[in-house]
């Protein structure tokens, strides 16, 4: 994989985000930098970027491995006007932004399981992370999305080594590493104009992974399997329970069951 370089990754932008770049070759997380930076008054698109990560950040408190010079971490700082509740776009935006970057670059084709994740032949290839703060009057102060990307790792820890993938090992040669992070910023750009209409949700909705397949929710201590139905505007999954009860979900986590590849 190319060594990430500020000048490079310039120079593949052809959009507003990531025109304020820092890059670390270490950081504890790239999301923890971005969220200073924003506590500081960055501005609305400035990107974080490391070639390693010795604390990175997954959902519910989770880690995500982030070996050097073996894949893409990333944070975007984002200053929408949007309430809260209304984070869920950005992480599916951003989603489908990354999906066709990817494909882009590397031609490598993704499924996405709502509502954070990339996957490639049932394994996990890109974790997103949205965090944010509140402005008074429940708006939010700034959002700041983390993307990480297995780009040539081809050895995980036990625990994940049945789980998570890579685009090596999806079939991609020598990668740069620049081109896609810009390119990711470059549709990002494109899908972030698009949160008022919902646009990109059929992309979303097409690319998913979970519709029409049986799948298990958890929620805290609620645990039930359910058939996901649809995803609606909002970007909430729709599920029905085997009694037939339908359900919003709006959080929680989904995994799949059986083959469903």
């Amino acid at each position: 994989m190319r060594t990430i370089s500020e000048e490079t990754i310039k120079a593949y932008l052809n959009a507003d985000m990531g025109k304020e770049l820092s890059v670390y070759s270490v950081i504890d997380s790239t999301n923890n930098a971005a969220k200073l930076l924003a506590k500081n008054g960055a501005p609305h698109g400035a990107v974080v970027v490391a070639g390693r990560q010795t604390a990175g950040k997954g959902r519910l408190g989770r880690s995500f491995y982030s070996p050097d010079a073996e894949g893409i971490y990333m944070s975007v700082i984002l200053r929408p006007q949007l309430r809260a509740e209304y984070s869920i776009l950005m992480t599916s935006a951003v989603s489908v932004a990354a999906a066709r970057a990817i494909e882009l670059v590397s031609g490598v084709s993704v499924k996405i399981k709502w509502v954070n994740d990339l996957y490639w032949n049932g394994k996990k290839l890109c974790g997103i992370l949205t965090e944010s703060s509140l402005a008074p009057g429940g708006t939010l102060d700034y959002a700041v999305i983390g993307i990480g990307i297995n780009v040539s790792t081809n050895s995980f820890p036990p625990e994940l080594s049945d789980k998570a993938t890579s685009l090596a090992a999806a079939g991609c040669g020598e990668l740069d590493a620049n081109r896609l992070i810009a390119e990711i910023l470059n549709q990002f750009a494109v899908v972030y104009r698009q949160l008022a209409t919902r646009e990109f949700l059929e992309e979303y909705k097409a690319r998913s992974c979970v519709l029409g397949k049986t799948v298990q929710v958890v929620r805290g201590e609620d645990v039930y399997e359910a058939t996901a139905i649809d995803i609606d505007r909002d970007a909430h999954l729709l599920v029905a329970t085997k009694s037939g009860e339908q359900r919003v979900l709006s959080s929680g986590e989904v995994s799949l069951k059986g083959n469903w590849m």
